[in-house]
């Protein structure tokens, strides 16, 4: 599913917190090469279909070559490759996983009524839109 080493992060495109996250992601991305798909689109969809572990996650998943990041990892994940000042969130690695996904849980379930719900996802800008798999 991946081609070239590249990295895809898999997102809810329904969620106004995720997609603010990816806006910020495409904003501080000196590489440019990590990828973007919603979890409700094609690729979304037949990723997590490939990967049984992963059928249950509803936000964030970072698919790389090495293997996937899910919840408060795969955002640390995106802070290591954004480098710089982000790369300091990686000292949340500290904090035992489990507890970290604890976090990442009780805002995850808020985030509907928190940051509001999209009908449909928003459609990316034209500069960008070639880093969206759908």
């Amino acid at each position: 599913m991946l081609a070239g080493g590249q990295a895809i992060l898999l997102y809810d495109g329904l969620c106004g917190l995720c997609d603010r996250f990816v806006q910020f992601v495409v904003k501080h991305d000196r590489h440019g090469t990590l990828k973007f798909a919603t979890l409700q689109g094609a690729f979304g969809r037949a990723a997590r279909a490939a990967a049984p572990e992963l059928a249950r996650i509803d936000s964030l998943i970072l698919l790389t070559p090495s293997g996937a990041y899910v919840r408060s990892s795969a955002a640390l994940e995106v802070m290591r490759y954004l480098g710089g000042v982000w790369a300091l969130a990686l000292t949340l690695y500290a904090v035992p996983r489990a507890i970290r996904d604890w976090g990442y849980d009780r805002i995850a379930a808020r985030r509907y009524r928190v940051w509001g719900r999209y009908d449909s996802c928003p459609v990316p800008d034209a500069s960008v839109r070639g880093r969206f798999l759908d």
